[in-house]
């Protein structure tokens, strides 16, 4: 590891900032669906080329895009006009010692299961067709999986940051409250197309959530708005048990609503997700590795999901800082806030960052020198455990969306 720049952290915690704004799309979100079934794909190659070859060979797949369909909604049940396309992109290793890698058969087996796994109104042969673009990479970006170790296949910056905030930490549980089991089984209505932005002001938080509704359910508009509020009222008292800091939250739903309009009226969809018509998602316009889009947090610009998680240092220093960060604000007391920078160089050993800075707020009482020791050591084992948490990382172990 380069030399450890270590900062004091100046200004007010977010927490305690007059204003934090915090998005989340959720499980059935255009962007999210990119994000989740690149990283599925991803997670599958690398152990297809683990069981071929020994190791993970050279891929990326994080230039996903999701085209939306057409469907007619309608009262009581609408049908779908024209399917969503899901375009998977970017590069793969398709042959290995001169025989063909199964890498398109893999793509289609495993963007079927996962959806048919997780949205309960798609069907993933009827609703979707599968665009395979997959080409293979360059000779040198090829050549450096050859090579020991293993050194970074980009330069890339990347900023991690603990402990999440209420704020944030309300938005990201009421989207798994929301498209939890428990949930379903209570409002089969709802669909998996989640959205919330959080907007908290002082000490009141206020979201604004948009939540499909899923058309076979409802069969007038009288229905719609009588489940829509036993909807908001469910969520309200959900998160008044979250609250801890915080005085008090209010929840808004589906703002566009007019009662009166019809169809014109109503968040109703066929299949439960705005990509069946109404939006399109790509991959890297989601959420951020931690699961969360603060717009108070610094933030980086690369796409974790679908990176290669063995060289791209893209998807491993993104997700290694935020962990940096969590375990330095776990392991030592006086730190209160804390941030992780890591930056690469292209062909240099990954546990080797070309940059690496922490900035923390202490306790009031607390020196920067009484932490400086104890953060470089731990940073320093970290990073000499680089090949357990890549093995992390190429098992699907943590999240990326």
């Amino acid at each position: 590891m380069s030399r450890l720049i270590l900062e004091h952290l100046p200004g007010v915690p977010v927490s305690q900032q007059r204003l934090e704004l915090v998005e989340r799309k959720g499980l059935g979100h255009p962007d999210t669906l990119c994000d989740a079934l690149m990283e599925a794909v991803s997670v599958a190659l690398c152990q297809a080329y683990l069981a071929a070859a020994g190791r993970v060979l050279h891929y990326n797949l994080d230039k996903g895009l999701l085209v939306a369909g057409q469907t007619t909604p309608a009262l009581g049940g609408g049908r779908v006009e024209v399917p969503m396309r899901l375009i998977v992109g970017d590069r793969a290793t398709l042959a290995w010692q001169g025989e063909p890698l199964p890498v398109a058969e893999l793509v289609a087996e495993t963007v079927r299961r996962w959806i048919g796994e997780h949205l309960r109104f798609v069907d993933p042969q009827h609703h979707l067709v599968l665009q395979n673009e997959l080409r293979p990479g360059s000779p040198e970006l090829v050549d450096l999986f050859a090579r020991q170790p293993l050194g970074a296949n980009d330069t890339s910056a990347a900023v991690g940051y603990a402990p999440l905030t209420e704020t944030e930490r309300c938005v990201l549980a009421a989207e798994r409250y929301l498209n939890s089991p428990a949930f379903k089984a209570r409002f089969p209505e709802t669909g998996e197309d989640v959205k919330i932005m959080g907007c908290r002001q002082e000490r009141h938080l206020s979201l604004t959530v948009a939540l499909a509704f899923v058309d076979r359910f409802i069969p007038d508009e009288r229905t719609y708005f009588e489940r829509k509020a036993a909807v908001a009222e469910a969520l309200q008292r959900y998160l008044e048990g979250e609250l801890r800091q915080l005085e008090s939250v209010s929840v808004h739903l589906n703002t566009l609503d007019a009662p009166g309009r019809g169809l014109g009226g109503m968040y109703l969809t066929v299949l439960g997700t705005s990509a069946e018509s109404g939006d399109g998602g790509q991959v890297g316009r989601g959420n951020r590795v931690n699961g969360v889009i603060s717009l108070n947090r610094p933030a980086g610009s690369e796409s974790a999901a679908g990176k290669n998680p063995v060289s791209h240092v893209g998807k491993i220093y993104s997700l290694l800082a935020h962990h940096l960060a969590e375990r330095l604000y776990e392991a030592l007391e006086p730190v209160e806030e804390v941030y992780v920078w890591l930056c690469s160089q292209i062909g240099a050993p990954i546990d080797r960052p070309w940059v690496t800075s922490v900035q923390v707020r202490l306790a009031p009482g607390t020196g920067l020198y009484e932490v400086e020791r104890p953060i470089t050591d731990l940073v320093e084992a970290e990073l000499a455990n680089m090949p357990a948490f890549i093995e992390r990382l190429v098992h699907g172990a943590i999240p990326v969306w």
